[in-house]
């Protein structure tokens, strides 16, 4: 029996193997973008790879469990060496799919870049910015393009300094916003799950939460945090920040939550304040445990209420 222990080396990569149901279709599409969503390389038909990681491991072993759940088949193995792909043609692979998503980045960027200073440039830099993050979260092996990325978006944000501000956030009212449902993109994190607290206590207190991408948001659904429409990032500023000024909620408490959720959601570090990485680090623990959408939610109106608690 082979025992593996901490000192030893563990195998280099991860192999989801699984199949599904016929009649799962809508399952198989949800497994696909969570594959997305990990980095997860095709490898044939056997399955998907990942690198050896705890993290990866905790991501794959929790989809295999939903699989399982659903009449599937699925097994995590460890995998030492493949007979036809060398370790340096892998690292190719997956530095060749990270290419890519950079690639679409940096010709977004190349059309604002000429435009930054203007204001409609100033969010979508914004966006860009946190596209670029979830890549690099999944960029295992440091693609060359991350770099140029990263100086070009840097270029953006500091042409865009002398973008002329906005006239304000349109108001709205509160009223109108009553017994709604709010939408925004799934694995919310902490600027989500603090602005869904911010709409259970101070705007729609039966407020319901949907997950949804951008082109199949619920009909009659209010956007928050999605990319383009409704309550998102305006400038400089967080989703939470936006819910604010829009409802004008002006509690003190609620004044200092801003500023930790900004500093946690766009890493500025324009308040600097820190306590929100821990609410951020606490979501992506609970993420990688496989809570649903909604269970990340409601787990994080808890922790946004336990905060502002503190704050007396």
């Amino acid at each position: 029996m082979n025992v593996t222990t901490r000192a030893q080396k563990l195998p280099p990569w991860l192999l989801l193997a699984f199949s599904l149901s016929r009649k799962g279709a809508s399952l198989r599409v949800a497994v696909w973008r969570k594959l997305q969503v990990f980095g997860a390389l095709a490898f044939g038909n056997s399955g998907y790879l990942l690198p050896n990681s705890l993290q990866n491991q905790e991501r794959f072993e929790w989809l295999a469990k939903t699989i399982r759940g659903a009449q599937g088949e699925a097994s995590v193995v460890e995998v030492q060496s493949i007979d036809n792909l060398t370790t340096p043609q892998l690292i190719r692979k997956f530095s060749e799919a990270r290419r890519q998503d950079y690639y679409g980045l940096l010709k977004e960027l190349r059309q604002i870049l000429p435009a930054s200073k203007s204001q409609e440039a100033s969010s979508k830099i914004s966006r860009l910015r946190r596209r670029f993050q979830v890549i690099a979260s999944i960029d295992f092996f440091d693609s060359p393009m991350k770099g140029e990325v990263d100086r070009l978006l840097n270029k953006a944000q500091d042409s865009n300094k002398g973008a002329a501000p906005r006239s304000g956030i349109a108001k709205a009212s509160r009223a109108a916003y009553r017994h709604r449902v709010w939408v925004t993109r799934p694995r919310p994190g902490v600027d989500r799950v603090t602005s869904a607290w911010l709409i259970r206590k101070f705007i729609d207190r039966k407020a319901r939460f949907a997950f949804a991408t951008q082109d199949k948001m619920p009909a009659g659904a209010v956007p928050y945090d999605m990319y383009d429409g409704g309550f998102g990032h305006s400038g400089e500023e967080c989703t939470f920040e936006t819910l604010i000024k829009a409802f004008r909620i002006r509690d003190k408490r609620v004044g200092v939550m801003a500023q930790i959720v900004h500093d946690a959601d766009l890493f500025d570090d324009k308040f600097g304040r820190k306590e929100g990485f821990g609410i951020d680090q606490i979501m992506k623990g609970w993420a990688s445990q496989g809570l649903s959408d909604r269970e990340l939610v409601e787990r994080g109106i808890l922790l946004a209420e336990g905060l502002f608690q503190s704050l007396r």
